[in-house]
C-alpha cells in the first residue's frame, strides 16, 4: 500500500482522525493526501459561530468570515496546511472538493488510485443521521477501497 486517503471535515475531533491515519500511513511508508469536501456552502454561511471549527486554534483571525465560497475554500486550504504541519509532513498533498462528501470522498479515492480512504466515524444517530446521513457509511457502500474508519465523538477532541 502506497496511498493514503484522510478525509477531514472541521470538526474538533479531525486532530483525532488525522493522527490515526498519519500513524497507518507512516507504518506502510505510504503517501498522503488530506481531503476535505465542502458539501453545502450555504450551511456554512448560515452559522452563527466561525464555521470552521478548530479553525480558531491556530489562526490569528479567530473566526472566520465566509462571504463567498473562494473565501471558504481559502479558509479550508489554510486550515490543512495547518494539519499537515503539525504531523511534520511537507510532502503531503492537499485536496478541496465539493458536493456530496460520501461521493466526493470516494471519486478522489479512485481518481488519486488510493490504496485506502481514512475517515471518522461521528457515530450519528435517530434525527442526526436522517438529517445528515453518515458519510462514513456512505463511502462504505460506494467504495471498492478498504476503509480504516476511526470512531470519533466530541470525548476524542484534541
Amino acid at each position: 500500500m502506497k496511498k493514503v486517503l484522510i478525509a477531514l471535515d472541521f470538526n474538533p475531533t479531525a486532530q483525532h482522525i488525522l493522527e490515526a491515519g498519519y500513524e497507518l500511513a507512516r507504518s506502510m511508508g505510504a503517501e498522503v493526501t488530506l481531503v476535505h469536501v465542502i458539501a453545502d456552502y450555504t450551511y456554512y454561511s448560515s452559522l452563527d459561530y466561525s464555521p470552521i471549527l478548530g479553525f480558531d486554534q491556530f489562526s490569528n483571525l479567530g473566526t472566520v468570515q465566509v462571504d463567498t465560497v473562494a473565501q471558504l475554500e481559502n479558509a479550508a486550504n489554510e486550515y490543512l496546511e495547518h494539519l499537515k504541519t503539525q504531523v511534520g509532513d511537507p510532502s503531503a498533498k492537499i485536496l478541496i472538493k465539493d458536493g456530496d462528501a460520501g461521493e466526493a470522498i470516494v471519486e478522489a479515492s479512485d481518481n488519486l488510485n488510493v490504496d485506502v480512504i481514512v475517515l471518522g466515524s461521528h457515530s450519528r444517530r435517530g434525527l442526526d443521521k436522517i438529517l445528515m446521513g453518515s458519510v462514513a457509511e456512505k463511502v462504505l457502500r460506494k467504495s471498492k477501497k478498504p476503509l480504516f474508519i476511526i470512531p470519533v465523538s466530541e470525548k476524542n477532541k484534541s
